[in-house]
């Protein structure tokens, strides 16, 4: 069985940014992850749903914050442009080297006979060296 990610609203949260919960997913007041289940639920206008990368799962996973614990999102460097580059003196172009032509290799003779092998004229399965077929026990001597 091949196990695939489903759609769902977590998909449309970009990584690393904070969205307000109720544009994300519509529903009941929920809890601030830092402040716990032991205060009151806050509306989902009054939380931020912010997805974080996870180092297994690809898809991250999705916190809920207050205003107060919202976490502070660093934003990645800046792109650093490499120096650029001297200009190389130009080199001699040398000739490319001449290949041997190639043959096909001679064809061996292969040291052991093929003879064609015994088949068993009711079943028509190839018999064993003693000449005992066993589908039908049939002997060819």
């Amino acid at each position: 069985m091949r196990i695939v990610a489903s759609a769902d609203w977590r998909d449309a949260v970009p990584f690393e940014n904070p969205v307000v919960v109720a544009d994300v997913v519509p529903g009941d007041p929920a809890h601030c992850v830092t402040c716990g289940t032991d205060t009151e639920p806050r509306e989902r206008t009054e939380l931020w749903a912010v997805k974080h990368r996870h180092p297994k799962h690809h898809g991250g996973f999705v916190r809920f914050y207050c205003a107060e614990h919202l976490p502070e999102i660093e934003q990645p460097p800046a792109p650093v442009e490499a120096p650029a580059r001297k200009a190389r003196a130009s080199r001699a172009v040398r000739p490319p080297a001449a290949r041997a032509e190639r043959t096909p290799a001679v064809r061996r003779v292969s040291s052991v006979d093929e003879a064609p092998r015994a088949m068993c004229p009711n079943c028509f399965v190839e018999v064993s060296a003693l000449g005992l077929c066993g589908m039908c026990g049939t002997s060819l001597a």
